[in-house]
């Protein structure tokens, strides 16, 4: 099958890094990798290297001693977990707590968030055991609350994390987070979770990278996969316009740039959603003071299309959203242009503050709003792990910590029933944006709400 795109060409071009603060900040971390030029073969072939790929090759190569390469069509951290707002917090799904529960009960939903905790924890300790300096920032998550009406529901979500999920939450005041944390236009009081911590997302995917070739994996950068077939025998053929690669089994992990035509069976079941990032230059004193930022905690809003921020180390302002639904570089402009508005809405005092970075990338969702984590029913060849729904940093890394302990030891381990399985296509999976504009439309409208 040959691979199809969903968004315009222009989001596809794995030969251009993004123009990212990221990128612009991360340069003297390489990473030792080479395209695939020959007929070569392997145990394991992953496909994407991004946290989910490579912290499956760290574990296969560490933990299980199994013969692995990577297969990335890029640079290591071209895609998603080289341009997300580097929030390593706890969530991983498109369903709220209290939907949660009514759709899995609250036994598999806290099964669910003791993964997360997990998850979150998981990527400190790789960071620590391995030497990556991640440039971690602040302890908990702040879900500010946009509208009065807002709060009144953040409070009750509050309470269900805290008494029926377990997880360590409290709600402050608006006067308590103007205090604590910052003030702005849209500040009616906040929830507080942990654990949770900012990072450099792409210092680890580097240190990700770095750590699993340290350890015996193989890592092919700019080798994208163009073609995957099976042999009589039940190996798989994997076609790169430079070299071919054989392997007995294969880790399918490229979340929300999936090429979802290569092989028939993950056709139609993502929606990847663009997502864009402005930073501006350094804030002064000042500045700060004028809006009384005093955190380095990883913030986003409890709007339906969220807005996410955090204050970086040399005091840029990250601010990040939603964006357009084609693709294409007008709607990019676009897309900047309207984060850049409401930021200034936000925070009025900062309008004149100039921008100095500007990169959007795409997010995954799946039909059933959580993460999809397992092995295909119809070839036991074929492990996968995507969907993330812009919460990858975590879930992605412990997801391919799973699959690499499935793969290496044979036996299928506990996951949370939410993320097992691919869940179902979506309908008419060739007008998924269309559902995507509607669905924009109408979350855009309850917002305005409040």
């Amino acid at each position: 099958m040959s691979v199809k795109r969903l968004y315009d060409d222009n989001l596809y071009q794995f030969d251009r890094p993004q123009p990212s603060y990221w990128e612009a900040t991360a340069s003297e971390v390489g990473v030792t990798a080479s395209p695939l030029t020959s007929s070569e073969s392997c145990d394991v072939a992953i496909i994407g290297g991004g946290y989910t790929g490579l912290s499956a090759a760290l574990h296969l190569a560490r933990d299980h001693d199994i013969d692995v390469r990577v297969l990335e069509a890029g640079h290591f951290g071209w895609g998603a977990s080289g341009r997300n707002g580097g929030f390593c917090t706890m969530g991983g799904t498109g369903v709220h707590g209290r939907e949660l529960i009514k759709l899995f009960g609250a036994e598999k939903a806290r099964d669910y968030y003791r993964s997360q905790v997990e998850a979150v924890e998981l990527v400190r300790e790789i960071a620590g055991d391995e030497g990556i300096d991640i440039l971690a920032q602040g302890n908990a998550e702040v879900e500010v609350a946009h509208t009065a009406k807002a709060f009144e529901g953040v409070k009750t979500d509050c309470k269900l994390l805290r008494g029926t999920l377990g997880i360590d939450a409290e709600i402050l005041s608006a006067d308590e987070v103007r205090e604590r944390y910052y003030d702005s236009t849209e500040q009616f009081g906040a929830m507080i979770s942990r654990p949770t911590f900012g990072l450099h997302p792409l210092r680890y995917c580097r240190g990700l990278a770095n750590a699993a070739a340290r350890r015996g994996a193989t890592l092919h950068e700019r080798s994208e996969v163009l073609e995957w077939s099976k042999a009589a025998d039940g190996a798989h053929l994997l076609v790169t316009a430079g070299g071919t690669l054989n392997a007995r089994r294969v880790l399918f992990a490229t979340n929300g740039f999936m090429p979802e035509g290569l092989y028939p069976g993950f056709y139609g079941r993502t929606m990847p959603v663009v997502s864009a990032i402005v930073v501006t230059r350094p804030l002064t004193g000042a500045e700060k003071l004028a809006h009384r930022w005093q955190t380095e905690d990883p913030v986003i809003n409890a709007r339906r299309i969220l807005n996410y921020y955090r204050l970086l180390p040399d005091d840029r302002f990250l601010f990040g959203g939603r964006g357009h639904t084609k693709g294409h570089v007008q709607g990019e402009a676009d897309t900047y242009n309207d984060i850049i508005a409401t930021m200034h809405r936000m925070w009025p005092e900062w309008s004149g503050v100039d921008i100095d970075y500007r990169w959007h990338g795409l997010i995954c969702m799946t039909s059933k709003r959580c993460p999809a984590v397992g092995r295909l029913q119809d070839d036991p060849g074929v492990w996968f792990g995507h969907g993330y729904h812009g919460n990858g940093v975590n879930t992605a890394t412990w997801a391919g910590k799973q699959l690499a302990d499935w793969i290496g030891t044979g036996s299928e381990p506990q996951l949370p029933e939410l993320v097992r399985g691919l869940g179902r296509k979506y309908p008419l999976a060739r007008m998924r944006l269309k559902y995507l504009r509607l669905g924009i439309a109408i979350s855009g409208w309850l917002d305005r709400r409040g």
